[in-house]
């Protein structure tokens, strides 16, 4: 997968991408990573990017000739069918269903912003995608620019040691991870639950399906709405929730 980061910061991109899985990829060929930055594009001495915004009020805009020159080259560094993905505010928020429809792509631009944000101009001729990693702001899009491609590179056939360990990642089936344990087996009065060291393969997995359920009605049950549960998932989930409400003296 070819990537390319168009970012006025580029040191931010390129000094994380040599570590954890991004780097992973990048070492073993499977992904390609490229940094520009707009104001290359300029044409002014002072490589001018952003300029004060149209009708007043605080903080400066990114400028549509540099931004767009700086587009148009990125795009010739990537394959054909790869997106114009900018990360904004705006954007929708970004998911494991998202994280995996892009790793079928073969490249992605993804374009960080600063500042006060984008000339709307830009977007509309230029952005494939919006994507926001949440309802919070930060000071710009490189670190969200490296969340979608770590997201999106350990998807990558080949980049994890054990390809189960993406499978198994919280969200994959619209649920939150089950619990981990490693050895030793007791610490601190803390046992590991026997079912696990059972060596029973099919009541480890019944308990692991049901932990994930059940931590996402705790957790997250925004999630479980409108997802569709077989009758053994529905089944897994209602001992669960009357084993915790019984244990908390409600039945």
């Amino acid at each position: 997968m070819d990537i390319h980061v168009l970012t006025l910061f580029p040191e931010m991109v390129q000094g994380a991408s040599g570590f954890g899985v991004i780097g992973r990829a990048l070492e073993g060929g499977l992904a390609d990573v490229r940094v520009s930055n707009p104001r290359a594009y300029t044409t002014d001495v002072h490589q001018t990017v952003d300029d004060r915004p149209y009708g007043g009020g605080p903080g400066m805009v990114l400028k549509y000739e540099p931004m767009a020159a700086a587009i148009d080259a990125a795009r010739e560094t990537l394959p054909a069918g790869s997106p114009v993905v900018f990360l904004s505010p705006q954007g929708r928020v970004f998911d494991q269903q998202q994280a995996c429809r892009f790793a079928g792509f073969p490249g992605m631009l993804l374009v960080a912003g600063r500042y006060e944000g984008f000339d709307e101009r830009l977007l509309e001729a230029c952005a494939d995608e919006e994507v926001s990693l949440g309802d919070y702001v930060i000071s710009g899009g490189e670190m969200a620019a490296l969340v979608v491609m770590d997201a999106v590179m350990r998807l990558l056939p080949g980049v994890l040691g054990d390809e189960t360990s993406a499978q198994q990642d919280s969200f994959v089936d619209g649920l939150l991870d089950f619990p981990h344990y490693t050895r030793p087996d007791s610490v601190a009065g803390m046992q590991v639950p026997e079912v696990l060291q059972s060596g029973n393969h099919a009541a480890i997995r019944r308990w692991r399906l049901q932990q994930a359920l059940g931590r996402t009605w705790l957790r997250r049950p925004d999630l479980l709405q409108g997802k569709q549960l077989n009758a053994e998932e529905q089944q897994l989930l209602d001992e669960f929730i009357a084993a915790r409400r019984k244990a908390d003296g409600q039945g």
